[in-house]
């Protein structure tokens, strides 16, 4: 379906980068960065063109070879993987970046993409996603026309536990993206952070209660309502 879509000489979601990424691609940090469900690369090549070093997957043969033409038009160049993102491996520790802009699969490859982006990213690397929501389909102007592969504030707060959320919001805006986004559209637009510091819960031998703990720097804070010991423990006392 995607290699028939994206057989045209026009770029059918535009030459240019989506809005959102562009106002926000600051937030992450520099070096790799990853582009899911890619297509015709409008993305890809504008984050190569700030400075990253950049990995465009998707299902379309076809979709990569118009990203590489449009990264030559650019004079830079991106990574391009011919892959189903239902047997794609997001590696592990491996991306300062991860991208998923539009990008719609069906709701089980999607929570197990996003289960898998905390072990994916760096320490401090960030998740940028904007993708319709099921009010979309009350617009047609563009996007999946199933409301199971729209996303949505909600069921992105409970996917995206590993990471911290800088920002999710719903909003409606307007889509100017080639032939094939145009018009006024529903939209989810996300920013989380896979955190620098990793927690641990740890036991105070001169108390009851229990301490976090920051693996990396070996600080920690007491916990008053901690979760692990007994409501009728006191806190303690320093």
């Amino acid at each position: 379906m995607w290699d028939e879509r994206y057989n045209s000489k026009d770029y059918i979601y535009g030459e240019e980068p989506n809005t959102f990424l562009a106002e926000n691609f600051q937030s992450i940090p520099k070096g790799k960065v990853l582009c899911l469900g890619e297509g015709e690369g409008r993305n890809a090549v504008f984050l190569a063109r700030q400075g990253y070093d950049v990995t465009a997957v998707d299902l379309s043969n076809v979709g990569l070879e118009k990203a590489k033409k449009l990264a030559t038009k650019h004079g830079v160049s991106i990574h391009c993987i011919h892959a189903d993102l239902e047997h794609f491996d997001l590696g592990t520790n491996q991306w300062d970046g991860i991208i998923s802009i539009f990008c719609h699969v069906p709701p089980q490859l999607r929570k197990r993409l996003h289960d898998n982006l905390t072990l994916a990213l760096k320490r401090g690397g960030v998740f940028l996603l904007e993708a319709y929501t099921p009010t979309q389909l009350d617009y047609d102007t563009g996007g999946p026309p199933v409301a199971e592969q729209m996303m949505s504030k909600a069921a992105l707060e409970q996917e995206l536990t590993g990471l911290q959320i800088d920002y999710l919001e719903e909003l409606e805006r307007d889509v100017i993206e080639g032939s094939h986004h145009t018009g006024r559209g529903a939209v989810v637009q996300a920013i989380a952070v896979n955190p620098l510091r990793r927690y641990q819960v740890s036991s105070n031998r001169s108390s009851p209660t229990h301490k976090l703990r920051y693996v990396e720097s070996g600080g920690g804070e007491s916990s008053t309502s901690c979760t692990l010991c007994k409501p009728t423990i006191a806190p303690r006392e320093d």
